[in-house]
Order: C-alpha cells, then structure tokens, then sequence
C-alpha cells in the first residue's frame, strides 16, 4: 500500500494483512553533474514500491531532506540538523503507530554517517516508547552494495559513482545529464573540515563513466529482493528472552 495514493477505507483495509510500514528516507543533495538532486530518495522510494507490489507492505510518503555533512558546500545540497531529522522522522513513526502500524523499516537512500546514526537514535527511541513495536534501520544503498561486487567494476565505488549512475539509467534515464569524472574524496583521517568541497570538488566517489542500464535494471532488482528479505525478517524477528539473575 502506498500510502500517498490510497484513501481512508483502503488504509484500514490495509491493516487486516500487515502492520509493518517502510519509511523512505533520502536527501536533496549533489550527486556530481550527471545525476539528479533526488538520487538518494528516487532510488529507495522506486526500490519499496517494487516491494510493495509483491506482498503487503504500507510505504508511508519519502522524506527528502536528510544530514549532508560532507556535501554541505556543493551547490544543490540542501541538509538538516541532526535534531530536526530526529524529530521528523520519530513524529512520523508515532503518527503511524496511533494508527496500527506496528513493524517499522526506517530505511534510507542516503548513506551519510551522521544520518545513519541518527536514524538508528529514532529506532532505539521507538523501541523505548512502544512496547509492541518493532523496527529494523537500514541503509538500502548498503544493502544493495554487499550483494552486487560482481556486477561492479569500479573499487571502493560509492556515491554518484558507478552503482547510483547504473541504477539512475535505468529508472529516470532522462534524467541523467551525461557523466562526471572519476573521483574520490580526499578527506584528512580524524580531522574536520570547514571547506569541504575543497577536499571533494567534483561530489563523485567512483566512477560513474563504467554504469550501463542493464546493469541498472540487475542492481535495480537485486535491492529489490534484498529489501524484501529484510522486511522478512523484521517480520519473523522475536526478541531473545532474558536469561540469568
């Protein structure tokens, strides 16, 4: 069921064959020259409507705006506070559960660190909050990245890079603006960075030149199953019992 296109009857409907909702979360944020500001969200959001299509599943409305730390100078990129993201993302899970909603995927098309931790924060705060609650947190661009080494050719390939190009030529390929150049970040180990385009002038980790739409479509539909494997799994998910004195 997803979320922004049924009605008031159809969401309770919904209800009698599943409680578990996925959260999209992306990020408006430069993904070089080539690739849209969207990337982040189109992809995770195209990737749990697949999902949705196959079994029961509520996926609520994708939140666009995510934590850019290291992109935070590129034109384009437009990122919240920690406390903001927190805030939204834990109201919009509350406002599910007040209406039966139960397993929670809070899974993201951003892979930033900071956002990472922030929404695993939100799940361990839902945990808290709602007894009868369960939640997985995941970044479904990591999922995707552990299980396709073989349909990728670039090493160390990350964002606006080969994969997200791949992935982008296949769903919205009139939105790809041709290519940037192959790039890593030169980021100082432990230090922090003021001028952070300085360290990353192109936004590129990777190589974008290398994606095909095939190999898109491949990567597309490998998400897919991985992110359905993990809805299984919160799903099937019983807590371990206390053990000991």
């Amino acid at each position: 069921m997803i979320i922004t296109d049924i009605t008031m009857p159809e969401f309770t409907a919904g209800l009698e064959h599943t409680k578990t909702v996925a959260i999209p979360c992306g990020s408006t944020e430069e993904h070089g020259t080539h690739l849209p500001l969207d990337t982040d969200t189109m992809q995770v959001y195209e990737v749990l409507r697949a999902v949705a299509a196959q079994r029961p599943l509520f996926v609520a409305p994708p939140v666009h705006y995510g934590i850019c730390r290291s992109t935070a100078d590129h034109p384009g990129t437009v990122g919240i506070r920690p406390d903001t993201f927190r805030a939204l993302i834990t109201d919009i899970a509350a406002g599910l559960y007040r209406h039966g909603l139960r397993d929670f995927l809070l899974i993201s098309g951003h892979a930033g660190t900071t956002h990472m931790s922030a929404l695993v924060e939100v799940g361990e705060t839902l945990l808290e909050r709602f007894a009868d609650c369960r939640v997985a947190v995941a970044c479904e661009y990591h999922l995707l990245a552990r299980a396709a080494a073989e349909l990728v050719k670039t090493p160390d390939d990350s964002h606006a890079g080969e994969i997200e190009t791949a992935r982008i030529m296949h769903l919205f390929p009139q939105l790809v603006k041709g290519t940037s150049p192959r790039e890593y970040p030169a980021f100082p180990r432990h230090i922090l960075t003021r001028n952070k385009r300085a360290c990353w002038p192109g936004g590129v980790w990777g190589d974008p030149s290398a994606a095909t739409p095939e190999q898109g479509e491949k990567l597309f539909r490998l998400a897919v199953d991985r992110v359905a494997d993990l809805v299984d799994d919160l799903e099937g998910f019983t807590a371990p019992a206390i053990t000991g004195a």
